[in-house]
């Protein structure tokens, strides 16, 4: 089937398992800064988001789009390695028309996935995972503005996840683009406009993210 032996095919995989996360991600943030208003609010949100099924199969279809996706960007990096064979070793200019981000995605993905296993680490694990296997801090399980003061309380983990977020933003506002010509949306005007647009959308979204973070460090000082 083309869409899984093809080049274009792993790439409109890529796309619309892309374009799934950023409505995840986008999803997550208009959550996360609910708690920079109410810390009741963003309670009543985790806790409608607790160990409930559907929030369950949420999970584990966010994973499997996850593992999708890494996986074939790895496919479609050793692919586009074996193409150009010993040319990648020698000593060329880089094309001033080729973005850092593009030549980078890999190393960006793969800053991006550790961020992510973090997070998991960080929030999941102690709430939604604590509620499933009623194994930990029960009493907070369902209190995320708590583990949003604790864990923005360490320079160490602010210095981390604004790392991660630099990462997501280089990885994202290339991938934005990328992924609607990838889906056929590369006329002239329009592709520069779309490219406009996604740098907006990318850096708004992150800046949300980042905002949840300095704001509960600087609380915490």
């Amino acid at each position: 089937m083309w869409l899984f032996n093809s080049s274009i095919g792993k790439k409109v995989i890529m796309a619309v398992t892309g374009m799934a996360l950023i409505l995840f991600l986008t999803f997550h943030m208009s959550m996360n800064v609910v708690a920079l208003f109410s810390a009741e609010g963003y309670n009543m949100i985790c806790e409608m988001l607790g160990a409930n099924w559907y929030a369950v199969v949420a999970t584990l279809a966010l994973a499997a789009l996850a593992v999708i996706h890494i996986i074939y960007a790895f496919i479609l990096t050793m692919q586009n390695r074996a193409a150009r064979g010993t040319e990648r070793y020698a000593v060329t200019d880089k094309p001033s028309k080729v973005e850092w981000a593009s030549q980078n995605m890999l190393v960006l993905g793969l800053i991006v996935l550790f961020g992510l296993g973090m997070h998991l680490y960080d929030f999941w694990a102690k709430m939604m995972l604590v509620d499933l296997t009623g194994n930990g801090d029960l009493a907070h399980s369902t209190d995320g503005a708590y583990w949003i003061q604790e864990i923005f309380s360490h320079a160490g983990y602010v210095v981390l996840y604004l790392v991660w977020l630099t990462a997501l933003w280089f990885h994202l506002s290339h991938g934005f683009w990328s992924m609607l010509q990838t889906m056929g949306l590369s006329g002239k005007v329009w592709f520069t406009r779309w490219k406009v647009i996604g740098i907006a959308y990318v850096t708004a979204l992150c800046l949300g993210f980042a905002s949840v973070v300095v704001w509960f460090y600087i609380q915490s000082l």
